[in-house]
Protein backbone atom coordinates (compact mmCIF):
# COMPACT_ATOMS: atom_id res chain seq x y z
CA UNK A 1 0.00 0.00 0.00
CA UNK A 2 1.11 3.45 -0.90
CA UNK A 3 1.76 6.72 0.74
CA UNK A 4 0.58 10.44 -0.70
CA UNK A 5 2.71 13.41 -1.08
CA UNK A 6 3.03 15.99 1.26
CA UNK A 7 0.48 19.13 1.29
CA UNK A 8 1.51 22.29 -0.05
CA UNK A 9 0.25 25.14 -1.86
CA UNK A 10 -2.83 25.66 -4.78
CA UNK A 11 -1.59 22.89 -7.11
CA UNK A 12 -1.31 23.81 -10.90
CA UNK A 13 -3.04 21.20 -13.43
CA UNK A 14 0.32 19.11 -13.69
CA UNK A 15 0.88 18.51 -10.48
CA UNK A 16 -3.17 17.62 -9.79
CA UNK A 17 -2.86 15.02 -12.65
CA UNK A 18 0.16 13.49 -11.25
CA UNK A 19 -1.57 13.08 -7.82
CA UNK A 20 -4.63 11.86 -9.50
CA UNK A 21 -2.83 8.81 -11.36
CA UNK A 22 -0.93 8.49 -8.33
CA UNK A 23 -4.07 8.26 -6.19
CA UNK A 24 -5.61 5.59 -8.75
CA UNK A 25 -2.48 3.62 -8.51
CA UNK A 26 -2.76 3.33 -4.96
CA UNK A 27 -6.13 3.04 -4.95
CA UNK A 28 -5.60 -0.18 -7.15
CA UNK A 29 -3.00 -1.72 -4.43
CA UNK A 30 -4.95 -0.83 -1.35
CA UNK A 31 -8.07 -2.37 -2.83
CA UNK A 32 -6.06 -5.71 -4.14
CA UNK A 33 -4.55 -6.16 -0.74
CA UNK A 34 -7.97 -5.64 0.84
CA UNK A 35 -9.51 -8.08 -1.40
CA UNK A 36 -6.80 -10.68 -0.39
CA UNK A 37 -7.16 -10.00 3.41
CA UNK A 38 -11.05 -10.61 2.91
CA UNK A 39 -10.23 -14.02 1.17
CA UNK A 40 -7.37 -15.05 3.46
CA UNK A 41 -8.18 -18.50 4.62
CA UNK A 42 -6.62 -17.32 8.05
CA UNK A 43 -9.12 -14.83 8.64
CA UNK A 44 -12.05 -16.90 7.47
CA UNK A 45 -10.92 -19.86 10.34
CA UNK A 46 -11.26 -16.87 12.58
CA UNK A 47 -14.25 -15.76 11.60
CA UNK A 48 -15.84 -19.30 12.32
CA UNK A 49 -13.72 -20.57 15.23
CA UNK A 50 -14.27 -20.59 18.75
CA UNK A 51 -11.22 -18.35 20.42
CA UNK A 52 -9.59 -18.40 23.52
CA UNK A 53 -7.04 -16.40 25.24
CA UNK A 54 -5.12 -14.10 23.12
CA UNK A 55 -6.23 -15.22 20.20
CA UNK A 56 -9.80 -13.87 20.86
CA UNK A 57 -8.90 -10.52 21.97
CA UNK A 58 -6.60 -9.42 19.62
CA UNK A 59 -8.86 -11.11 16.77
CA UNK A 60 -11.79 -8.93 17.89
CA UNK A 61 -9.35 -6.30 17.53
CA UNK A 62 -8.33 -6.92 14.11
CA UNK A 63 -11.88 -7.71 13.79
CA UNK A 64 -13.23 -3.88 14.42
CA UNK A 65 -9.44 -3.10 12.24
CA UNK A 66 -10.67 -4.88 8.99
CA UNK A 67 -14.23 -3.21 9.46
CA UNK A 68 -12.48 0.18 9.61
CA UNK A 69 -10.64 -0.54 7.15
CA UNK A 70 -13.36 -0.94 4.71
CA UNK A 71 -14.97 2.51 6.17
CA UNK A 72 -11.82 4.01 5.08
CA UNK A 73 -11.43 2.54 1.97
CA UNK A 74 -15.35 3.95 0.49
CA UNK A 75 -14.52 7.23 2.30
CA UNK A 76 -11.12 7.29 0.18
CA UNK A 77 -13.55 5.67 -2.59
CA UNK A 78 -15.56 8.48 -2.55
CA UNK A 79 -12.94 11.60 -2.20
CA UNK A 80 -10.67 9.88 -5.23
CA UNK A 81 -14.04 10.25 -6.94
CA UNK A 82 -15.10 13.61 -6.10
CA UNK A 83 -11.65 14.61 -7.52
CA UNK A 84 -12.03 12.93 -10.66
CA UNK A 85 -15.36 14.46 -11.36
CA UNK A 86 -13.68 18.07 -10.54
CA UNK A 87 -11.12 17.22 -12.67
CA UNK A 88 -13.31 16.60 -15.52
CA UNK A 89 -15.48 19.44 -15.46
CA UNK A 90 -13.17 21.30 -17.93
CA UNK A 91 -10.06 20.64 -19.97
CA UNK A 92 -8.11 23.39 -18.67
CA UNK A 93 -9.09 23.75 -14.53
CA UNK A 94 -9.95 26.92 -13.23
CA UNK A 95 -8.05 28.68 -10.15
CA UNK A 96 -11.56 27.73 -8.43
CA UNK A 97 -10.91 24.39 -9.54
CA UNK A 98 -7.43 23.68 -8.70
CA UNK A 99 -7.76 25.23 -5.20
CA UNK A 100 -10.58 23.09 -4.39
CA UNK A 101 -8.86 19.70 -6.10
CA UNK A 102 -6.26 21.42 -3.67
CA UNK A 103 -7.67 21.10 -0.98
CA UNK A 104 -9.80 17.85 -1.64
CA UNK A 105 -6.15 15.91 -2.50
CA UNK A 106 -3.80 17.45 0.66
CA UNK A 107 -6.32 19.47 2.97
CA UNK A 108 -8.08 17.11 5.90
CA UNK A 109 -11.27 17.38 3.67
CA UNK A 110 -12.51 13.37 3.94
CA UNK A 111 -14.59 12.65 6.87
CA UNK A 112 -15.02 8.66 8.12
CA UNK A 113 -17.76 7.99 10.27
CA UNK A 114 -17.27 4.69 12.33
CA UNK A 115 -19.84 2.53 14.74
CA UNK A 116 -18.99 2.81 17.84
CA UNK A 117 -17.49 -0.78 18.28
CA UNK A 118 -15.59 -0.31 15.55
CA UNK A 119 -14.02 2.85 16.48
CA UNK A 120 -13.67 1.40 20.14
CA UNK A 121 -11.88 -1.64 19.16
CA UNK A 122 -9.79 -0.88 16.59
CA UNK A 123 -6.21 0.74 17.26
CA UNK A 124 -6.34 4.39 16.90
CA UNK A 125 -3.20 6.64 14.82
CA UNK A 126 -0.53 7.71 17.17
CA UNK A 127 -2.48 5.80 19.97
CA UNK A 128 -5.38 7.87 20.33
CA UNK A 129 -9.05 7.09 21.61
CA UNK A 130 -11.33 6.19 18.93
CA UNK A 131 -14.21 8.55 17.93
CA UNK A 132 -17.34 7.99 16.04
CA UNK A 133 -15.86 10.07 13.31
CA UNK A 134 -12.71 11.39 12.34
CA UNK A 135 -11.41 14.04 9.73
CA UNK A 136 -8.03 12.85 7.42
CA UNK A 137 -6.44 14.11 4.40
CA UNK A 138 -6.04 11.71 1.82
CA UNK A 139 -2.20 10.87 2.63
CA UNK A 140 -3.31 10.52 6.45
CA UNK A 141 -5.68 8.20 5.47
CA UNK A 142 -3.57 6.06 3.32
CA UNK A 143 -0.72 5.98 6.39
CA UNK A 144 -3.91 5.01 8.57
CA UNK A 145 -4.97 1.98 6.46
CA UNK A 146 -1.46 0.91 6.29
CA UNK A 147 -1.72 0.62 9.52
CA UNK A 148 -4.87 -0.99 10.20
CA UNK A 149 -3.95 -3.54 7.17
CA UNK A 150 -0.07 -4.19 8.44
CA UNK A 151 -1.60 -5.12 11.92
CA UNK A 152 -4.23 -7.49 10.70
CA UNK A 153 -2.44 -9.12 8.34
CA UNK A 154 0.14 -9.50 10.87
CA UNK A 155 -2.61 -11.57 13.38
CA UNK A 156 -4.69 -13.61 10.47
CA UNK A 157 -1.09 -14.39 9.12
CA UNK A 158 0.30 -15.92 12.56
CA UNK A 159 -2.59 -17.77 13.55
CA UNK A 160 -2.84 -19.02 9.88
CA UNK A 161 0.94 -20.50 10.63
CA UNK A 162 -0.15 -21.84 13.57
CA UNK A 163 -3.36 -24.05 12.19
CA UNK A 164 -1.32 -25.06 9.20
CA UNK A 165 1.78 -26.19 11.03
CA UNK A 166 0.60 -27.37 14.29
CA UNK A 167 -2.66 -29.34 14.29
CA UNK A 168 -1.50 -31.10 11.30
CA UNK A 169 1.67 -32.14 13.25
CA UNK A 170 0.02 -33.06 16.42
CA UNK A 171 -2.79 -35.42 14.34
CA UNK A 172 0.34 -37.23 12.96
CA UNK A 173 1.78 -37.33 16.14
CA UNK A 174 -1.03 -38.78 17.67
CA UNK A 175 -2.23 -41.47 15.17
CA UNK A 176 1.17 -42.51 15.60
CA UNK A 177 0.83 -42.41 19.21
CA UNK A 178 -2.58 -45.15 18.81
CA UNK A 179 -0.28 -47.42 17.21
CA UNK A 180 2.56 -47.53 20.21
CA UNK A 181 -0.47 -47.47 22.21
CA UNK A 182 -2.09 -50.87 20.93
CA UNK A 183 1.51 -52.26 20.04
CA UNK A 184 2.13 -51.89 24.01
CA UNK A 185 -1.48 -53.28 25.03
CA UNK A 186 -0.09 -56.67 23.06
CA UNK A 187 3.15 -57.18 25.07
CA UNK A 188 1.42 -55.88 28.84
CA UNK A 189 2.41 -52.51 28.84
CA UNK A 190 -0.17 -50.76 30.32
CA UNK A 191 -0.95 -47.51 32.86
CA UNK A 192 -0.43 -48.77 36.20
CA UNK A 193 1.23 -51.80 35.38
CA UNK A 194 4.67 -50.28 33.47
CA UNK A 195 6.32 -46.84 33.73
CA UNK A 196 5.74 -46.52 29.64
CA UNK A 197 2.32 -47.41 29.61
CA UNK A 198 2.09 -44.49 32.14
CA UNK A 199 4.32 -42.27 29.83
CA UNK A 200 1.77 -43.21 27.03
CA UNK A 201 -1.20 -41.83 28.88
CA UNK A 202 0.68 -38.73 30.22
CA UNK A 203 1.58 -37.85 26.09
CA UNK A 204 -1.91 -39.05 25.24
CA UNK A 205 -3.23 -36.21 28.12
CA UNK A 206 -0.66 -33.23 26.79
CA UNK A 207 -1.38 -33.92 23.22
CA UNK A 208 -4.91 -33.69 23.44
CA UNK A 209 -4.63 -30.53 25.66
CA UNK A 210 -1.98 -29.09 23.54
CA UNK A 211 -4.92 -29.60 20.01
CA UNK A 212 -7.50 -28.31 22.05
CA UNK A 213 -5.34 -24.63 22.98
CA UNK A 214 -3.79 -24.66 19.38
CA UNK A 215 -7.34 -24.77 17.55
CA UNK A 216 -8.84 -22.33 20.33
CA UNK A 217 -5.59 -20.27 20.79
CA UNK A 218 -3.03 -19.98 18.20
CA UNK A 219 -1.46 -17.16 19.03
CA UNK A 220 -0.71 -18.38 22.59
CA UNK A 221 2.00 -20.74 20.04
CA UNK A 222 3.42 -18.33 17.92
CA UNK A 223 6.65 -17.00 18.58
CA UNK A 224 7.44 -13.43 16.64
CA UNK A 225 10.99 -12.84 15.10
CA UNK A 226 12.40 -9.70 17.28
CA UNK A 227 13.08 -6.53 15.23
CA UNK A 228 10.77 -7.51 12.41
CA UNK A 229 8.47 -5.03 10.63
CA UNK A 230 7.06 -8.06 7.92
CA UNK A 231 3.14 -9.24 8.93
CA UNK A 232 3.64 -12.72 9.94
CA UNK A 233 7.61 -12.32 10.78
CA UNK A 234 8.13 -15.61 13.22
CA UNK A 235 7.13 -19.29 13.38
CA UNK A 236 5.05 -21.37 15.53
CA UNK A 237 6.14 -22.63 19.33
CA UNK A 238 6.36 -26.44 19.14
CA UNK A 239 8.31 -26.96 22.39
CA UNK A 240 5.89 -28.70 23.91
CA UNK A 241 5.66 -30.58 20.71
CA UNK A 242 8.33 -31.88 20.25
CA UNK A 243 9.25 -32.42 23.80
CA UNK A 244 6.36 -34.64 23.48
CA UNK A 245 7.39 -36.75 20.29
CA UNK A 246 10.53 -37.21 22.19
CA UNK A 247 9.06 -38.71 24.85
CA UNK A 248 7.21 -41.08 22.45
CA UNK A 249 10.10 -42.01 20.87
CA UNK A 250 11.65 -43.16 24.31
CA UNK A 251 8.61 -45.39 24.61
CA UNK A 252 8.55 -46.68 21.49
CA UNK A 253 12.05 -48.41 22.12
CA UNK A 254 11.08 -49.38 25.60
CA UNK A 255 8.21 -51.24 23.29
CA UNK A 256 11.01 -52.63 20.89
CA UNK A 257 12.95 -54.26 23.65
CA UNK A 258 9.54 -55.67 25.01
CA UNK A 259 9.28 -57.00 21.32
CA UNK A 260 12.49 -58.81 21.42
CA UNK A 261 12.32 -60.14 24.63
CA UNK A 262 9.17 -61.67 23.27
CA UNK A 263 10.64 -63.12 20.25
CA UNK A 264 13.85 -64.03 22.01
CA UNK A 265 12.43 -65.78 25.14
CA UNK A 266 12.38 -69.09 24.36
CA UNK A 267 15.94 -69.51 23.32
CA UNK A 268 17.01 -67.42 26.59
CA UNK A 269 14.61 -69.65 28.40
CA UNK A 270 16.49 -72.67 27.49
CA UNK A 271 19.68 -71.36 27.54
CA UNK A 272 19.15 -70.11 31.22
CA UNK A 273 17.89 -74.18 31.71
CA UNK A 274 21.27 -75.21 30.39
CA UNK A 275 23.47 -72.70 32.93
CA UNK A 276 21.72 -73.74 36.01
CA UNK A 277 21.54 -77.27 35.09
CA UNK A 278 25.57 -77.66 34.24
CA UNK A 279 25.62 -75.45 37.98
CA UNK A 280 23.77 -77.93 39.61
CA UNK A 281 25.51 -80.91 37.91
CA UNK A 282 29.20 -79.11 38.84
CA UNK A 283 28.23 -78.90 42.61
CA UNK A 284 26.90 -82.65 42.31
CA UNK A 285 30.07 -83.36 41.32
CA UNK A 286 31.38 -81.31 43.69
CA UNK A 287 29.69 -83.04 46.64
CA UNK A 288 30.78 -86.65 45.71
CA UNK A 289 34.46 -85.69 45.20
CA UNK A 290 34.22 -83.95 49.00
CA UNK A 291 33.15 -87.21 49.99
CA UNK A 292 35.83 -89.09 48.26
CA UNK A 293 38.37 -86.97 50.16
CA UNK A 294 37.23 -86.67 53.29
CA UNK A 295 37.65 -90.62 52.82
CA UNK A 296 41.06 -90.41 50.87
CA UNK A 297 42.30 -87.64 52.02
CA UNK A 298 43.43 -87.16 56.10
CA UNK A 299 44.33 -84.26 58.21
CA UNK A 300 43.29 -81.51 55.96
CA UNK A 301 40.65 -79.09 55.37
CA UNK A 302 37.88 -79.93 53.28
CA UNK A 303 35.64 -76.77 52.25
CA UNK A 304 31.72 -77.63 52.17
CA UNK A 305 29.82 -77.61 48.97
CA UNK A 306 25.99 -75.68 49.66
CA UNK A 307 23.38 -76.93 47.42
CA UNK A 308 21.63 -75.24 44.23
CA UNK A 309 20.03 -71.51 45.45
CA UNK A 310 16.28 -72.44 45.01
CA UNK A 311 15.72 -69.26 44.91
CA UNK A 312 17.27 -69.51 41.22
CA UNK A 313 14.70 -71.89 40.33
CA UNK A 314 11.86 -69.98 41.85
CA UNK A 315 12.49 -67.24 39.83
CA UNK A 316 13.01 -69.51 36.15
CA UNK A 317 9.78 -70.80 37.06
CA UNK A 318 8.53 -67.09 37.40
CA UNK A 319 9.86 -66.56 34.00
CA UNK A 320 8.31 -69.46 32.38
CA UNK A 321 4.79 -67.99 33.66
CA UNK A 322 5.29 -64.65 32.50
CA UNK A 323 6.05 -66.26 28.79
CA UNK A 324 3.06 -68.51 29.12
CA UNK A 325 0.61 -65.38 30.15
CA UNK A 326 2.24 -63.16 27.58
CA UNK A 327 3.85 -60.44 30.50
CA UNK A 328 6.41 -59.41 28.33
CA UNK A 329 6.96 -56.66 30.18
CA UNK A 330 7.71 -58.37 33.01
CA UNK A 331 9.84 -60.90 31.86
CA UNK A 332 12.21 -58.68 30.13
CA UNK A 333 14.07 -57.47 33.24
CA UNK A 334 13.55 -60.62 35.26
CA UNK A 335 15.44 -62.66 32.11
CA UNK A 336 18.28 -60.01 32.66
CA UNK A 337 18.85 -60.12 35.75
CA UNK A 338 18.39 -64.49 35.95
CA UNK A 339 20.84 -64.23 33.27
CA UNK A 340 23.50 -62.61 35.05
CA UNK A 341 22.68 -64.86 38.07
CA UNK A 342 22.71 -68.10 36.55
CA UNK A 343 26.44 -66.84 35.09
CA UNK A 344 27.81 -66.10 38.71
CA UNK A 345 25.93 -69.68 39.80
CA UNK A 346 27.47 -71.41 37.19
CA UNK A 347 31.66 -69.91 38.30
CA UNK A 348 30.65 -70.36 42.18
CA UNK A 349 29.83 -73.96 41.33
CA UNK A 350 33.42 -74.51 39.20
CA UNK A 351 35.19 -72.50 41.61
CA UNK A 352 33.56 -75.16 44.56
CA UNK A 353 34.66 -78.19 42.63
CA UNK A 354 38.38 -76.84 42.07
CA UNK A 355 38.42 -75.91 46.08
CA UNK A 356 37.82 -79.27 46.84
CA UNK A 357 39.38 -81.33 44.47
CA UNK A 358 42.08 -79.70 45.95
CA UNK A 359 44.04 -82.19 47.97
CA UNK A 360 43.45 -84.80 45.18
CA UNK A 361 45.22 -82.73 43.04
CA UNK A 362 47.85 -82.51 45.34
CA UNK A 363 48.04 -86.22 45.84
CA UNK A 364 48.30 -86.88 41.98
CA UNK A 365 50.79 -84.35 41.84
CA UNK A 366 53.24 -86.49 44.27
CA UNK A 367 52.85 -89.45 43.21
CA UNK A 368 53.97 -88.47 39.92
CA UNK A 369 57.04 -86.63 41.37
CA UNK A 370 57.48 -89.70 42.90
CA UNK A 371 57.71 -92.10 40.09
CA UNK A 372 59.06 -89.70 38.26
CA UNK A 373 62.29 -89.42 40.35
CA UNK A 374 62.27 -93.33 39.96
CA UNK A 375 62.17 -93.49 36.31
CA UNK A 376 65.61 -91.61 36.76
CA UNK A 377 66.98 -93.26 39.34
CA UNK A 378 66.38 -96.67 36.91
CA UNK A 379 67.90 -94.79 34.36
CA UNK A 380 71.01 -94.23 36.43
CA UNK A 381 71.47 -98.13 37.38
CA UNK A 382 70.06 -97.45 40.56
CA UNK A 383 67.08 -98.77 40.78
CA UNK A 384 68.20 -101.81 43.03
CA UNK A 385 69.49 -99.88 45.82
CA UNK A 386 68.45 -101.11 49.30
CA UNK A 387 68.26 -97.70 50.86
CA UNK A 388 66.40 -95.97 48.04
CA UNK A 389 64.05 -99.06 48.09
CA UNK A 390 62.95 -98.41 51.58
CA UNK A 391 62.50 -94.61 50.94
CA UNK A 392 60.38 -95.19 48.13
CA UNK A 393 58.16 -98.13 49.69
CA UNK A 394 57.55 -95.82 52.64
CA UNK A 395 56.36 -93.12 50.53
CA UNK A 396 54.55 -95.36 48.12
CA UNK A 397 52.71 -96.67 50.93
CA UNK A 398 51.67 -93.34 52.37
CA UNK A 399 50.48 -92.35 48.78
CA UNK A 400 48.66 -95.17 48.14
CA UNK A 401 46.71 -95.61 51.74
CA UNK A 402 43.59 -94.15 52.71
CA UNK A 403 43.08 -91.95 54.49
CA UNK A 404 46.36 -90.43 53.21
CA UNK A 405 47.73 -87.63 55.24
CA UNK A 406 48.98 -85.24 52.59
CA UNK A 407 51.92 -83.40 54.89
CA UNK A 408 53.62 -86.81 55.58
CA UNK A 409 53.59 -87.89 52.74
CA UNK A 410 54.85 -85.06 50.91
CA UNK A 411 57.98 -84.90 53.83
CA UNK A 412 58.58 -88.75 52.66
CA UNK A 413 58.68 -88.34 48.93
CA UNK A 414 60.56 -85.16 49.89
CA UNK A 415 63.34 -87.35 51.72
CA UNK A 416 63.40 -90.19 49.02
CA UNK A 417 64.06 -87.33 46.28
CA UNK A 418 66.80 -86.01 48.71
CA UNK A 419 68.13 -89.40 48.49
CA UNK A 420 68.51 -90.04 45.39
CA UNK A 421 69.65 -87.01 44.59
CA UNK A 422 72.79 -87.37 47.08
CA UNK A 423 73.53 -90.94 45.12
CA UNK A 424 73.02 -89.68 41.79
CA UNK A 425 75.72 -86.55 42.87
CA UNK A 426 78.20 -89.27 44.55
CA UNK A 427 81.17 -90.69 41.87
CA UNK A 428 81.01 -94.32 40.98
CA UNK A 429 83.83 -96.42 39.48
CA UNK A 430 82.82 -97.02 35.98
CA UNK A 431 82.34 -100.50 34.94
CA UNK A 432 82.86 -102.69 31.99
CA UNK A 433 78.62 -100.39 30.62
CA UNK A 434 80.32 -97.34 32.05
CA UNK A 435 79.80 -95.35 28.82
CA UNK A 436 76.79 -96.30 28.48
CA UNK A 437 75.78 -95.33 31.88
CA UNK A 438 77.50 -92.06 31.82
CA UNK A 439 75.17 -91.65 28.59
CA UNK A 440 72.37 -92.20 30.53
CA UNK A 441 73.45 -89.87 33.39
CA UNK A 442 73.77 -86.85 30.63
CA UNK A 443 70.21 -87.67 29.66
CA UNK A 444 69.22 -87.10 32.92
Amino acid sequence: MGVTGPPGPVMDRDEVDRALARLGAEYEAIETSLLALQDHSGRRLLEGAALTGVTKERWASAEASITLLWAYFDAYTDALRSAREIRSRRRWSSREDLAELTELLRGESVTVAGSATATANAPTLHGGSGKLSERFSLATLVDRMNELYATSLDMVVAADAVWSALPARIDLLAAELQRTRKLAHSVGVRPGEHPAGDDLERITRTLTHLREQVVSDPLAYWNPTPGSSAPGGGRPDTTVYDREARALEDVRREIDAVLTVRQDAEQRLIRLRDVLSRADRTLAEARTARGEVLAKIAATEVPVVSGPPTVLQEQLATAAEYRRHAQWHRLSPLLESLEQKAEDELLRARESLTAVTQPLAVRAELRGRLDAYKAKVARHGLAEDPFLIERYDAARRMLWSAPCDLRVAEQAVLRYQHAAAELLRAPRVPEQSGPEDRRGEDRA
